[in-house]
């Protein structure tokens, strides 16, 4: 059995105690210095760990120094959520390392991976192997992974692909929305997904609120994403919220 590594365990120990919030950098609208400094408020805030990825990043030289930046403010993980090769850098802790379940392109399924695997290991990046679903339009990161229209109320379809990834080996279900998302995952889809998988359930997309962010914890997400809200403005006071939701939904040892 592989060991898991330092991130990993990180989070999963964090999630023994209550669900947790994951703040989403996109370099291309907070990058470098600025998303440090954006990382430093919503490490006060309470946030767990740092993503840093987008739909349409395709400078690698622009990761790396977001990457680098934040670094320089937070102790917080900092986990790689690329969009393509380009979103890999050498200076981050981790990588979601994914495909895409729903895409019709054999690209975001399979070939991007290969492609990045040897660039994963040249860089020792700690691994954190996920299934990516994206519900609904899908905003960019639907468009770009050319998703196959998954609808948010068909909470059987989802349920399936999240169970073929636990299958499959994988670590984490993610249940997209979408970048800007003008409604959340619905909680019926992440309450009919999280009785099927035993995975860490990732939820991103639509949630604005510590109430989007309670709801869908109740639901049974454990790891709640969010990152144009936070790009908007007093992140501090929006994180800090989302986190006083989260805490309250509260875990058992066995999850």
């Amino acid at each position: 059995m592989v060991e898991l590594g330092r991130v990993e365990r990180y989070l999963l120990e964090g999630l023994r105690r209550h669900p947790l919030h994951l703040t989403l950098v996109d370099p291309e609208k907070t990058g470098g210095r600025k998303a440090g400094e954006l990382c430093r408020r919503a490490e006060r805030a309470g946030t767990s760990a740092i993503m840093v990825g987008g739909s349409t990043v395709c400078s690698t030289a622009l990761v790396d120094e977001t990457v680098r930046a934040i670094k320089k403010e937070v102790e917080l993980p900092v986990i790689l959520f690329p969009n393509n090769l380009s979103g890999i850098s050498r200076y981050a802790d981790a990588i979601f390392f994914m495909s895409l379940l729903n895409s019709s392109n054999p690209y975001f399924l399979i070939d991007a991976q290969a492609l990045g695997a040897p660039l994963v290991r040249e860089y020792g990046l700690e691994v954190l192997p996920m299934g990516y679903l994206i519900l609904g339009p899908g905003g960019t990161a639907g468009f770009v992974g050319q998703a196959r229209h998954l609808p948010l109320e068909k909470a059987e379809l989802a349920a399936a692909y999240a169970l073929a990834a636990q299958y499959l080996g994988m670590h984490f279900v993610y249940l997209e929305a979408g970048s800007g998302a003008s409604a959340p995952v619905p909680p019926q889809t992440i309450s009919a997904v999280r009785r099927c998988v035993d995975l860490p359930l990732i939820v991103g997309g639509g949630i604005r609120t510590g109430e989007d962010a309670g709801r869908a914890a109740r639901a049974g997400a454990d790891l709640v994403v969010t990152g144009t809200v936070v790009e908007e403005g007093r992140a501090e006071e929006k994180i800090g919220e989302m986190v006083e939701a989260l805490r309250k939904v509260r875990r058992g040892k066995g999850r």
